[in-house]
């Protein structure tokens, strides 16, 4: 999945007929950085193709696990030092000469800043305000009639020497990594008029213009920046981490009045007689990067996530400490309104709806919330109506992560106590059992520790807990909250669907269910023939 804001694309063609080439290429987001590589395999070489799949490989792995206190010019010079030599050192064990062999084309993207290199022939071009530049160095010959000659390449030698560059993007910069395939086909102003539509578009263009026999292996990667980095540009704002705060402080103009969670960051505060909630960054992001990124990223999603299922929030323009502004919102969260009482029929059935449809909202943005339970939902009312709010920017996240911590143990699904992916299926089990809580006031698997290993087993009947509650919308949470994620809605509109349409409501049953339970109209049209028949018996016998 491609960072927010940056689209990406990734194609390759043979030459010829041919089913298979010698490039290779990778296209990958890794934690805050996007990673592209071309790699064109050495065609002259015996292990061309091997030596593109495994530069880029070791690139990407290698990347993964650098040490943070590596710069990216570090890293990418080390890593490709570091492969160049591990081919080298292989190809003349095996072989006494260089078989190992490829050109390198490498962009890493971190906010809005740009590094890269490149080894050979493979080229990086940067598109902007319509203009094409080249950004990489050729490492070929100029002499006329040896210009595919090349003077460096991954394997060749025991040692290699990237051209290294780096930018700043902007918004609609495009980048375009390919092999020598592509621009030996197309000009300059045929690549720069067909960046936009992406790698497979161009790639096609150049077999168009070749009748479909391109001369040699075609590979384009084209990365898009939609629009510019503002996390970058929010991480880098010097501003202060209060490490107390206190009632009667004021921070550019707006008083803290008394801290709404324990831990003292977020505050109801006032300016000019209006309320407000205001949520600082923690202590400990000072000195801690991680927490630091983790918090920027939280305060931007509450900006740019604009839609009546959250508080509007702000980032004032001119702060001077590091905080977010969120509008107070009258009422009380739900886990507390429980306390007193259940929630009726017709308001869960309103929540449902909403979080559903909440879902839906944030999967467009390739995000989940995360964290979805009644200490999260605020209810309040409008024109005698009861109004849901959700609320905690900080644990939406990026959906399919496998490394998010989001959550609370009582309502995540059974396969994320296993480092399952996070996703729409995951989700829908919170909602399932908020819902099943807002109606019963209990959990439908007990209220689960942290740490704790628990035993998803067949949750009991909620309507035996709450008799007002249809049998329709009974088969609904349950097979929400099924502990086996393939009986789960898959998605956020299927769940919709019947919540809206409750006469296609399928009756839901725990795979354990006896045949009786399962089909007791049958059942009952069984043993009444069955009775029939034997009265026969017995009459005629």
């Amino acid at each position: 999945m491609a960072a927010p804001g940056i689209k990406t694309s990734g194609f390759t063609l043979a030459k010829g007929r041919e089913l298979t080439g010698d490039d290779f290429y990778e296209v990958r987001t890794i934690g805050d950085l996007t990673v592209g590589i071309v790699c064109d395999g050495v065609g002259s070489a015996a292990e061309g193709a091997a030596a593109a799949k495994r530069v880029a490989g070791y690139l990407l792995n290698n990347f993964k696990t650098r040490p943070l206190s590596w710069s990216i010019e570090k890293s990418i010079q080390t890593f490709i030092s570091s492969i160049n030599s591990i081919l080298y050192r292989e190809s003349i064990a095996n072989y006494e000469r260089p078989e190992l062999v490829t050109t390198l084309a490498l962009v890493v993207i971190e906010g809005n800043r740009l590094y890269g290199a490149n080894v050979g022939d493979s080229r990086v071009y940067l598109r902007r305000d319509d203009r094409l530049s080249q950004l990489s160095h050729d490492h070929a010959m100029e002499e006329e009639g040896y210009e595919n000659v090349l003077t460096q390449a991954i394997g060749i030698s025991a040692e290699v020497s990237p051209y290294y560059f780096e930018n700043i993007l902007g918004r609609d910069d495009i980048l375009l990594l390919c092999s020598d395939g592509l621009y030996n086909v197309l000009d300059n102003e045929s690549l720069a008029a067909e960046i936009p539509f992406g790698a497979h578009s161009i790639v096609k263009t150049a077999s168009r213009q070749s009748s479909d026999e391109l001369p040699d292996d075609t590979t384009a990667v084209v990365i898009h920046i939609h629009e510019a980095d503002e996390i970058a540009a929010l991480k880098e704002q010097e501003l202060i981490i209060p490490e107390s705060l206190a009632a009667g402080d004021t921070i550019d103009g707006y008083l803290l009045i008394k801290p709404l969670v324990q831990n003292e960051r977020t505050w109801h505060c006032e300016r000019y007689g209006i309320s407000y909630v205001i949520k600082f960054a923690p202590a400990e992001a000072a000195e801690d990067k991680t927490i630091l990124d983790l918090f920027v990223k939280e305060a931007w999603n509450a900006r740019r996530l604009k839609a009546g299922f959250f508080p509007k929030a702000v980032i004032p323009r001119n702060r001077t400490h590091r905080y977010y502004l969120m509008k107070m919102v009258e009422g009380v969260d739900l886990k507390t309104y429980l306390k007193k009482r259940p929630l009726g029929i017709d308001d869960t059935i309103g929540l449902a709806k909403m979080l559903l449809k909440m879902g839906q909202y944030l999967i467009r943005h390739d995000l989940v919330h995360g964290d979805i339970k009644p200490e999260n939902i605020m209810v309040s009312e409008r024109d005698g109506k009861h109004v849901f709010k959700v609320i905690d920017y900080g644990s939406i996240t990026e959906v399919y992560s496998i490394d998010s911590r989001a959550g609370t143990p009582s309502y995540l699904a059974p396969e994320r106590f296993s480092g399952v992916a996070i996703s729409e299926n995951t989700e829908i089990f919170a909602i399932g059992v908020t819902l099943y809580e807002a109606l019963t006031r209990s959990f439908p698997y007990g209220e689960i520790e942290p740490f704790q290993n628990p035993d998803f087993k067949n949750a009991r009947s909620p309507k035996k807990l709450n008799d007002k509650m249809p049998a329709w919308l009974e088969s609904v949470i349950l097979r929400a909250i099924a502990p086996e994620s393939d009986r789960r809605y898959h998605n956020y509109s299927h769940m919709l669907y019947e919540l809206e349409n409750s006469d296609k409501v399928v009756p839901f049953f725990h795979k354990e269910s006896s045949f009786i339970e399962r089909n007791p109209l049958l059942w009952c049209r069984i043993g009444f023939v069955g009775m029939l028949l034997l009265n026969i018996y017995l009459i005629f016998r």
